[in-house]
């Protein structure tokens, strides 16, 4: 699934695998791969290898000025291949080949993608012995921020040395964001400031949460559920939550309930393009916080905190069924499929539907229902199962009260890799299901003949925020489901997987686009390679988050394929960036 949900494990280490490297200045030169050219190519950032790339002595002289916190990229790899990095560690590998598309195993790296698609096989795991090991779509350093100065401090050194920035927390990335060739990266992952407060504004009063850039889901529900709280969060409990996830939008089990993760902030601490520390909220820095606050993560500046409203805990109902196509007619199956979508209106009133459909398959796994009773979500379900009944298609299921929200999010342990699949997304408004269901699943049965799978996150945000405004995408609030469609990724298959890519981009997405024409799209769980991607992510509010780009990052130093004002930029065949001619 494109959205993982799973119980956290213990956190891997490989054995004879070393994740990250503080660099020292003996250590620096074997980064230096290609010999330095004459001059920087005009209009790119500088690459390594280019004259202007720095020194292995003034890399030494920025790291000492951060206190030794920058990290000099060994691709987790390593250790699968013969290569000046480490030595080769069959055992190590084999570990690593196992847990490679589960986010522990990246979440931990300073540099390696959970989309494995964005490292290019500069160093696989799954390639031979001998293949390359290459720092290649890697980005070269990366800074291990703990306080504002670190940020400050990086903004100042790629400036001067016309570097290419990213920024990473946890890695959880489908557009490759949080890498880049010949980049350093911003590593907020450590910055784990947690507290709960009461908060006080013109525009609100109550109990809200103050966390660091690297607060995970299940961090910040464990400290709301100490508190008798609970608070937005991904389905994934790995997701920063003030990273990306809050940034673009940010669903998950408590959508219908609370709203999207923007609509719950309060305040932003931001390091902006200048370099400038600001704190953003609805009347400080009024475009800064309305651009974070649903706009896009990557793009405006580097969050350091967020603070966002905290909500009374109450139980909390799931749900699951499952059901499949074996001994009944293709038309029955589809029929009951359609029949669940038309009920799906009156269910996310109150809970969030998550569903997945295949060829030969059904399973809505869960609903999740906060306030509610057995009973409650029982009746929302019975017209579903009656319908079931009457076509003679069994089913199993189950409903069952949990005393608190955290209860319920534990209880989902389902184990998805985060990079087993390629897909993309699109918004289905309520008014085409209402107006045409039959349309809507016709389209399912032609997407998932594929042999793709076809997911729908359900959910309500109708209700916008009462005070203030903020930049998610417009088209969300008109939203009954996000469906997502993901054909398979394979670690060694590259042919395929190219062909899966081409599939989901230019045949099975504009199954939906053309159901949905001028629709929208979740940017954080998107085709990489969608074509209409300022419409379909950003709607109305393009411009304005433009300007607000130019105006807290008029370099243009944030780059993120997709993101706004990203067309400014080009990358080049071997990553760099070069600037839009």
């Amino acid at each position: 699934m494109w959205t993982c949900a799973f119980v956290i494990s213990q956190l891997m280490f490989y054995s004879g695998i070393a994740l990250a490297t503080p660099v020292s200045s003996t250590h620096l030169d074997q980064y230096e791969q290609v010999e330095r050219r004459a001059a920087n190519i005009t209009g790119c950032r500088c690459f390594p290898g280019d004259s202007c790339w720095p020194t292995p002595e003034e890399w030494h002289m920025f790291n000492q000025s951060l206190g030794g916190r920058l990290i000099a990229t060994i691709p987790i790899a390593s250790a699968c291949h013969v290569d000046p990095f480490r030595p080769y560690n069959a055992g190590g590998c084999a570990d690593l080949q196992g847990e490679w598309q589960l986010p522990e195993t990246h979440l931990i790296s300073s540099s390696s993608p959970m989309t494995s698609v964005f490292a290019n096989r500069s160093c696989d795991p799954f390639t031979p012995k001998n293949a390359q090991c290459v720092i290649g779509s890697y980005i070269q350093y990366a800074v291990n921020a703990s306080e504002s100065s670190h940020i400050q401090s990086t903004i100042s050194f790629v400036k001067k040395n016309n570097i290419r920035l990213v920024i990473r927390n946890t890695g959880h990335d489908y557009l490759g964001k949080s890498t880049g060739a010949g980049a350093v990266g911003i590593w907020t992952h450590h910055m784990q400031f947690l507290q709960a407060l009461d908060y006080k504004s013109p525009q609100y009063s109550g109990k809200a949460l103050k966390i660091g850039a690297g607060v995970q889901v299940d961090q910040a529900n464990i400290l709301a559920h100490s508190n008798g709280l609970i608070v937005t969060g991904g389905n994934c409990p790995t997701v920063g939550v003030a990273g990306g996830y809050t940034q673009g939008g940010g669903h998950g089990p408590l959508t219908s309930y609370l709203g999207l993760a923007a609509d719950q902030v309060l305040e932003w601490e931001v390091v902006a393009g200048s370099g400038e520390l600001m704190t953003a909220t609805p009347v400080e820095n009024q475009e800064l916080y309305w651009a974070l606050s649903g706009g896009g993560g990557g793009t405006y500046g580097v969050v350091t905190s967020m603070i966002y409203k905290a909500y009374p805990d109450t139980k909390t109902v799931l749900a699951n069924f499952t059901f499949d196509q074996e001994g009944f007619s293709q038309d029955a199956y589809y029929d009951a499929i359609e029949y669940y979508i038309n009920t799906l209106s009156s269910i996310v009133d109150s809970a969030v539907s998550i569903w997945t459909a295949t060829n030969v398959s059904f399973t809505m796994n869960p609903i999740t229902a906060p306030g509610a009773t057995v009973s409650q979500v029982q009746k929302l379900l019975n017209p579903t199962f009656q319908k079931l009944n009457q076509s003679g298609i069994k089913y199993s299921h189950f409903i069952g009260e949990f005393p608190t929200y955290l209860d319920s999010f534990n209880a989902v342990d389902e184990q998805y890799n985060v990079s087993a699949t390629t897909g993309g997304n699109r918004f289905i408004p309520r008014s085409l299901v209402q107006l045409s269901s039959a349309n809507v699943t016709q389209a399912l049965r032609t997407i998932v003949a594929t042999g793709a799978t076809f997911a729908g996150y359900s959910f309500d945000v109708s209700k916008k925020p009462t005070t203030p405004s903020n930049a998610v995408n417009p088209q969300w609030r008109d939203v009954l489901f996000e469906a997502v469609i993901t054909l398979p990724f394979s670690n060694t298959d590259y042919k395929t997987n190219a062909l899966h890519q081409y599939q989901i981009t230019n045949e099975l997405l504009p199954i939906l686009q053309k159901l949905t024409p001028g629709g929208g799209a979740y940017l954080n769980e998107a085709d990489p390679y969608q074509t209409d991607w300022k419409e379909a992510f950003y709607s109305s509010n393009y411009d304005a988050l433009l300007a607000a780009k130019n105006k807290y990052d008029p370099d243009h130093l944030f780059y993120g394929q997709t993101a706004v004002g990203s067309d400014y930029w080009t990358e080049q065949s071997d990553g760099r960036l070069c600037r839009t001619s």
